[in-house]
């Protein structure tokens, strides 16, 4: 943007942008901040909604349903190797690493700006626990191999919903947890994004896979995976 033009857009009262992006990226957008609780520990999240961001932009509900699962069960994070796969506002992850964690939030790159936002706004007042949060861009079936096999923990809310995009996530998945890695996954189970197909029939092919929890009021099940089939 050209310093006039800029001149211009603070003449007529527009708010800059909170993200340091290219112009014209997040236009015609609004933010939102909301917060939350979870293990004793309050996030501040913002969502940017935009057509560029798409359904990165929200909180789901499902990634809420995983926190409090992480809060309920008091899981210990502390010294823990965790990588979220399309972290969108990365509360998730967050919340990993505000409990001792290290931490790697990925997604799509247009993605990025609001994660590391989110990642900054979060950042306890006495620093982090263990070391900062990542981020870094990820696309599934094509990037996982620039990530190493040597993770503790994976988690993924919400990210079941897309058919096309099935054998990319289960390649993907299968990668991270090649180490031994744990997958924490929780989704909305619409029938129409087969997500009934991918937690029943897919991920059980090369995954043990275990249902902790089922939400009918929300149609949200959470689920844990290993690598190799049950016997």
């Amino acid at each position: 943007m050209s310093f006039d033009a800029k001149a211009e857009r603070e003449q007529e009262g527009e708010e800059e942008s909170v993200f340091p992006v290219d112009d014209g990226l997040f236009a015609d957008t609004f933010s939102e901040e909301r917060r939350f609780c979870f293990g004793g520990e309050e996030l501040r999240i913002t969502q940017l909604f935009s057509a560029d961001l798409g359904v990165a932009a929200q909180v789901w509900d499902s990634a809420l349903c995983l926190c409090r699962y992480l809060e309920q069960q008091q899981c210990v994070f502390s010294g823990q190797r965790v990588i979220e796969l399309g972290s969108g506002t990365g509360i998730l992850g967050i919340l990993a690493a505000r409990l001792g964690a290290q931490v790697t939030l990925t997604d799509l790159p247009h993605t990025l700006p609001q994660l590391r936002h989110n990642v900054s706004a979060n950042r306890p007042p006495q620093g982090w626990p263990g070391p900062p949060p990542e981020v870094r861009a990820l696309c599934w079936g094509k990037d996982q191999g620039q990530f190493g096999q040597d993770w503790d923990v994976v988690l993924g809310a919400d990210i079941v919903y897309l058919q096309d995009s099935f054998p990319q996530l289960l390649a993907t998945l299968a990668h991270l947890c090649g180490g031994g890695a744990t997958a924490y996954l929780a989704a909305r189970m619409r029938a129409e994004h087969g997500a009934g197909q991918f937690f029943g029939e897919l991920l059980p092919r090369i995954f043990q896979v275990e249902l902790l929890q089922s939400h009918p009021e929300s149609n949200i099940n959470m689920y844990r995976a290993r690598l190799g089939r049950a016997s």
